[in-house]
This record gives C-alpha cells, structure tokens and sequence, in this order.
C-alpha cells in the first residue's frame, strides 16, 4: 500500500527489559532464562488466559527496546513513537513515574526513531493520584497523559487487568479524574468492549479531558471463541458486533474523544495464531478488520482516528508492515486519500500528543491545517 511519502508516527507500542525494570511478568521472564524451557512448553503451562491473551509468549521473556523495535519496523517510514505504559510494578506509591523516567532515558533518535510522547500509568482512584501526576511530569517533559488499569472482563476466562469491573465509574475514580484537567494532560482509555459506555460517561462528565480510546475497545472474541464462554459461536460474535458499534458511534457522539486504529490484532479478539515467525497474511486480515475500521470512520471521521501498532503485543499475529498495509488498505477502500491517511498514521497524533519532529518545524500543508482548524478542540489547553 503506497502511503505517498507520509512519515508515520506509531502512536501505540511497549518498551521494557523484564531484568532490569519490575514488571508484572518479570519473575516468570527470570524463572524462562534460568530454565530455558522451549516456547511452545512455556506457553502450554500458562493459564488459559494468558495464552489467549498474549498469543505468543516469546516476546514477554526478554527485552524490548528501541533497536528492537527498530528491527521490526524495518524500512517503514517511521519517524516517532509513542510509549505507553506497560505493568510497571512497585511498592512506593509514586513507583509507576519510575517507568516514565526509565522510557526517557533510552536510546531513541539516531537510527532509531524519535520518542515523541510518554503515556504513563496512574490510577485516579488513588490516594497519591496528584502526587503520581507530578512524579511523572517531573520524571520527563514528554509525558502527555495517562492510563490506568481498568480493563476487565465478565467472563472469567479473559484476562482482567483491573480488580473489578466498573473502575471508570467508581466514585473514588471520578474525583481524582479532574486532577488531569488541571495538568493539561490526557487519558488512554483501555476498557474490552462491554466497558465502552463507561467512557462516554466518563467523556461526558469530563469535556475538558482529552480521552484517547485505546484499540477500538478491544472487542474481545469477535473472530473466535475465547474465555469461557466469550465468542462461542457465530450468533454470540454478531451480538457482540452489534453492541459495539451501537456503543462506538455513541462515544463518537463526545468531542473530546479520539480512538485508536491499534490492537486489532491482538489474539485476545480472536485470532487464530499462526505458528512462531510468521504472520496472518494481509488479505485475510483485511477481510477481518475491515467492519471495525470501517465503522470507525463512518462514526469518528478521519480527523479522530489515531494507528498504532501496539507492538510488541499484535506481533504474534502481524508485522509492523502488514499492520500498516491492512489498515492504509481499509481506508483507502473505503474512500480515504492521501490527507486522510495522512491524518489517521501522522496528524492526529501530533496534535493530540503535541509531538514536535525536527523534520516538521517548517512543514506547512493543506492537510495539516484542515486538521489544526477542525479539531483543536481535542488538543489540551
């Protein structure tokens, strides 16, 4: 797919060294490097849900960092990333401003690509929540906002990232949310699909909030059964498209929320995991994206609509190339040019994270300023 020379910005991946930095799989990454049990064992001895979580469970047992990710973009035109956070763990209660301060020092720029804004993680129900905040903010200038852990699922058999259900709109929640408003700073919604009302609630409580929904709201099982009971058959899976395209276009009804083209390849929404090393082939994977990313844009229109790769999550399923090429293909299918392609792998991101490239202090474009002129309601003030 010929993106016409637009430099992209990857506005979804992970970094982390499970040795070196605490994760939440930094203990099973050390126990696989004293006993280097093969993959395919490792895999069958996890729990359920974890392997139809990560799919693949290689990339979770050692580093991840620039030249990494660098290897596997390859020669796509990527200028600048955007990192978010990933099951930083610690006893401090300002521990988690650790990672953002861990993520600036790594060797971005030169032949890697740029680090253009940092996620961090932070969970507003909590009592340090502000405090946290300005740990973060003075742990690296790049902070642009948030996430917390709140995804969680009713089906047991999904993996939970958050305690309970309902963390958007718990009580505590809400009160410390408007800490983010004063800080000029942003959220990353990550919530699986039945969660995306929470949202908009929290959207619409919260106008002055920029609010980034993370992988469309992972939809988990919409291409195959998962959990329990969660995708079991053909009729659960049209229900489950149904409920979340009534509840996207409602969250698209919120000014001050963008969603993120990312995540679609996660095994958790389904995916058959093709064996180590390969990659679904692009065609297929269009023909299974193509209804999420085409209501998307019917519903949020290019000019708030954000990709990301989410690697090193997706690689099981993908390459960073195909990703590119199965989404830039949807688009262009449905009616897309070269300024919404531009906007969706590049504009949004810049503007909604305020990322400054050197190679684009002095660009100006027609598509850049339809962009600027139409949405700079969701830019932080």
């Amino acid at each position: 797919m010929d993106l016409s020379g637009i430099r992209i910005i990857d506005a979804h991946i992970h970094q982390w060294d499970p040795f070196t930095t605490p994760r939440v799989f930094s203990g099973t990454a050390k126990l696989l490097k004293r006993v280097p049990l093969p993959m395919g064992l490792a895999k069958r001895l996890a729990p359920r849900r974890d392997r139809e979580f990560i799919g693949d469970p290689t990339a979770y047992t050692r580093p991840y960092l620039p030249a990494d990710y660098r290897a596997d973009a390859g020669g796509e035109p990527i200028d600048a990333i955007v990192h978010i956070e990933v099951g930083w763990v610690g006893k401090d209660p300002l521990a988690e401003a650790d990672e953002t301060a861990w993520v600036a020092r790594l060797p971005f720029g030169g032949d890697n690509p740029e680090l253009g804004a940092i996620l961090g993680c932070a969970d507003p129900a909590a009592l340090e929540f502000a405090a946290l905040l300005d740990a973060h903010l003075a742990a690296a200038p790049l902070l642009r906002g948030i996430r917390s852990h709140s995804a969680h699922h009713p089906d047991p058999g999904v993996r939970p990232y958050a305690d309970h259900a309902g963390a958007l709109a718990a009580k505590e929640f809400l009160s410390g949310f408007e800490r983010l408003a004063e800080r000029d700073l942003s959220f990353e919604a990550w919530v699986y699909s039945h969660a995306i009302p929470d949202v908009t609630a929290l959207a619409e409580r919260y106008p002055e909030v920029p609010i980034v929904l993370n992988h469309l709201g992972t939809p988990a099982g919409l291409f195959g059964p998962i959990g329990k009971r969660t995708g079991a058959d053909p009729g659960q899976r049209r229900a489950l498209s149904q409920r979340w395209r009534d509840d996207l276009a409602a969250l698209a009804e919120q000014p001050n929320v963008v969603a993120k083209v990312s995540g679609l390849m996660m095994p958790v929404l389904g995916h058959p995991v093709p064996p180590r090393g390969t990659s679904t082939p692009v065609p297929v994977l269009v023909d299974r994206v193509r209804p999420l990313v085409e209501h998307a844009l019917d519903v949020f229109g290019a000019d708030r609509l954000i990709w990301g790769s989410n690697f090193p999550v997706d690689k099981p399923i993908t390459s960073i190339a195909d990703s590119i090429e199965v989404i830039a293909t949807v688009i262009t299918d449905h009616g897309g040019g070269p300024r919404e392609l531009a906007r969706i792998f590049r504009d949004n991101a810049r503007r909604v994270y305020r990322i400054d490239h050197p190679a684009w202090r002095f660009e100006c474009c027609e598509a850049d300023v339809a962009v600027v002129d139409k949405t700079t309601d969701l830019a932080p003030n």
